[in-house]
């Protein structure tokens, strides 16, 4: 929180990953009492683990810590590939249909809309999130759009860009190069310029996020860059016009 203050950042999204979900409740608190909105919460569902009817430990616990937090982030979901192992596209299709159903009644009964989050995969293919949610037909059911899941579709983006954004609720970006690497400091890449005016474009007008998930160095520093590339973009955007 006392990071989020210096850099001037007035909202984030929770996500633990493996890590400890004990502190949560506590998390949200202070972030209330700081007027810092955390805006979503990543939940990230495995087969080996998450089932119709019997979420993992981790997962649990975060819809029975939601249910007594009064802030109401929005649920990103998504699927590891696992779930999808060995099956063709219409049996996928129904499986993660009837999962997203069961999520989604979940994330109602604690009072959250749900998001599909793209993270590769069968689950991460952009075409295959737009038919999942004309299936679901739920007009509170939205999409968010990761720029570092995004580097297999560049070529087509413009495309896909007219396609997502009358579901996109939220887009996270990232410097953007075909060859790599996953991430990549915005404003140091050779795609996200062009990307970011599509999407503008096509209409979307929400809100844009940034990373800080870099393991090996200070989240302070990758925050810092990519405010200042961030900065940059809006630049040229702004001398685009």
């Amino acid at each position: 929180i006392d990071l989020l203050l210096e850099l001037g950042l007035s909202n984030y999204g929770f996500n633990k990953g493996k890590g400890d979900y004990s502190t949560m409740k506590e998390e949200f608190q202070l972030a209330k009492e700081n007027d810092i909105d955390i805006n979503s919460i990543f939940l990230w569902l495995n087969a080996d683990r998450d089932t119709i009817g019997q979420l993992g430990e981790a997962n649990t616990l975060i819809f029975n810590n939601l249910k007594e937090l009064d802030t109401k982030p929005t649920v990103w979901v998504s699927f590891s590939n696992n779930f999808f192992k060995n099956i063709n596209h219409e049996e996928s299709l129904k499986l993660a249909l009837e999962m997203l159903r069961y999520i989604k009644t979940l994330s109602t009964e604690v009072g959250c809309d749900l998001a599909l989050y793209n993270h590769g995969g069968w689950f991460g293919n952009p075409h295959n999130q737009i038919e999942l949610i004309k299936q679901l037909d739920d007009s509170s059911i939205s999409m968010v759009y990761n720029f570092h899941h995004a580097h297999e579709y560049l070529d087509e983006f413009e495309s896909v860009a007219k396609k997502i954004t009358p579901y996109l609720s939220y887009v996270n970006l990232n410097g953007m190069k075909k060859e790599g690497p996953e991430i990549l400091t915005i404003g140091e890449g050779d795609h996200e310029l062009s990307m970011i005016k599509n999407l503008i474009d096509q209409g979307y007008n929400g809100p844009w996020g940034i990373l800080g998930h870099i393991k090996t160095e200070d989240v302070r520093d990758v925050l810092i860059r990519n405010l200042a590339g961030l900065e940059k973009i809006n630049e040229e955007l702004r001398s685009s016009k």
